[in-house]
């Protein structure tokens, strides 16, 4: 027996909601943007549904279409633009909004310095750090595979120093 597509969809969502979370908290610092991107992402993704290939991972699918609205989304308001504080509540969480465990200062600080970074090079490392293959990353973003490696390995360096410059 088949299952309507607002079944699967909602069960789809459900498996992989981590993914939006983390972009949404990556390219957002307060609740109301968050929800008001996450809620744009969702409605992206439910017309663009019927289009998803089977060929591809889920998550791919997702990420890809996940990170190009909240591009757009952020570059759409150029208010958002600098608009965060390091008094705000939420810095830079990439985590599940459910998820409140403690994090190392390290850990708290190389997310910092990741929502430091630009949009594009924001989502290569949000893709990287959930352990994508290079290929992947190329074909979500669409990028070439050695543009991705390049990227990842001047991000790594980037971070490298701040973290040195910071003594930690």
């Amino acid at each position: 027996m088949n299952k309507p597509k607002k079944t699967l969809f909602a069960e789809a969502m459900e498996q992989h909601k981590g993914i939006v979370f983390k972009i949404v908290n990556s390219y957002c610092q307060n609740r109301d943007e968050r929800q008001d991107l996450a809620q744009e992402i969702l409605t992206t993704m439910w017309l663009a549904y019927d289009n998803y290939d089977n060929e591809h991972k889920f998550s791919t699918w997702m990420y890809r279409i996940a990170l190009n609205v909240a591009i757009s989304y952020y570059r759409k308001d150029s208010k958002r633009v600098g608009r965060a504080s390091e008094d705000e509540e939420c810095l830079v969480h990439i985590a599940d909004f459910s998820q409140q465990e403690e994090r190392s200062e390290e850990v708290m600080l190389l997310y910092r310095f990741i929502g430091q970074l630009d949009t594009l090079n924001k989502a290569i490392m949000l893709l990287y750090l959930e352990s994508e293959p290079y290929d992947s990353i190329a074909h979500s973003l669409g990028m070439s595979k050695t543009n991705v490696a390049t990227r990842i390995s001047r991000i790594k360096e980037t971070l490298k120093r701040q973290f040195e410059s910071q003594d930690v």
